[in-house]
C-alpha cells in the first residue's frame, strides 16, 4: 500500500491535502488528483469517498507519488488555478519529481480542473486524464501538445457527456492527441468509478512523458 499522509492548511495557500507515495519515489511520476464538488470543505476524510483515493485507501498501489488536494468550499478548482499549481510545484520539489512526468486527472468539478490546469498550463503536464468533465472547448488549442485521455458515461444526467464530447472535438480540431472513452449506459456516479476501476487510465498516466516544452500560443492570441 502507498504510503498515506494528511496535513491540514500546511501552506500558504490553504488548501488541505492527502499524499499516498511508495517507499522507494525516487523516479516515479506525480499525479494529482482533483476530487469533485461533494468533497470540498474542511473534512480531509472526504477526499477518499470515490474514484482514484478512495481506491488507494482500500490497498491499491500504484508506482507514484499522489496528491489530492481539497478545494476550499467556497471555491471550484477553475478558480483557484494558481494556488493549486503553486501547491503541485512544491510537491515536485519536495519528491523530486522529473519535469516530463507531472500528470493530472480528476472527477466531475475535477474533470473541469483538469481540462482547466491542462489548458492554463499547457506546457506543465506529460498528460491529463479529466473524467466526467468538460471545460472552455474554444482554448482546447492549448493542449495540442498535452495528450488527454477523457473519458465520461454516456448517461451521465449530471455532467452531460456533450460537455467532454466538445473538448475532445476542439483537441481533435487543433491536431492535439486524444483518447475518448464514452460509457455506454453508465451515469455520473457508475461512469466515474468505472474510469479509475476498469479502463486504462491509471496504467495510461503512468506511460505519459512529456518531450516537447516548447511554447503554446493562447488561443485567440492573434487577436491580442
Amino acid at each position: 500500500m502507498n504510503k498515506l499522509v494528511s496535513l491540514h492548511n500546511e501552506n500558504s495557500y490553504g488548501i488541505s491535502y492527502q499524499m499516498f507515495y511508495p517507499d522507494k519515489y525516487e523516479d516515479n511520476p506525480l499525479i494529482v488528483f482533483l476530487h469533485g464538488a461533494g468533497e470540498r470543505g474542511t473534512d480531509i476524510s472526504h477526499v477518499d469517498r470515490w474514484a482514484l483515493p478512495r481506491l488507494l485507501k482500500s490497498g491499491l498501489k500504484i508506482p507514484a507519488v499522489i496528491l489530492c488536494p481539497q478545494c476550499p468550499v467556497e471555491y471550484t478548482w477553475d478558480n483557484i488555478v494558481k494556488e493549486l499549481k503553486a501547491l503541485i510545484d512544491e510537491v515536485v520539489e519536495k519528491f523530486q519529481i522529473k519535469k516530463d512526468r507531472i500528470l493530472i486527472t480528476g472527477a466531475s468539478m475535477g474533470g473541469f480542473g483538469t481540462w482547466s490546469m491542462g489548458i492554463n498550463y499547457p506546457t506543465f503536464f506529460a498528460g491529463i486524464a479529466p473524467v466526467a468533465g468538460g471545460g472552455m472547448s474554444w482554448r482546447a488549442s492549448n493542449l495540442i501538445s498535452t495528450p488527454v485521455y477523457a473519458v465520461h458515461g454516456e448517461k451521465d444526467g449530471t455532467v452531460p457527456v456533450i460537455y467532454s464530447q466538445l473538448m475532445v472535438d476542439g483537441v481533435k480540431a487543433c491536431g492535439g492527441k486524444v483518447e475518448f472513452i464514452s460509457l455506454a449506459g453508465m451515469d455520473h456516479g457508475d461512469g466515474i468509478e468505472y474510469a479509475y476501476e476498469h479502463t486504462q487510465l491509471i496504467e495510461w498516466l503512468l506511460k505519459q512523458r512529456r518531450k516537447d516544452f516548447s511554447a503554446v500560443a493562447e488561443a485567440c492570441s492573434e487577436y491580442f
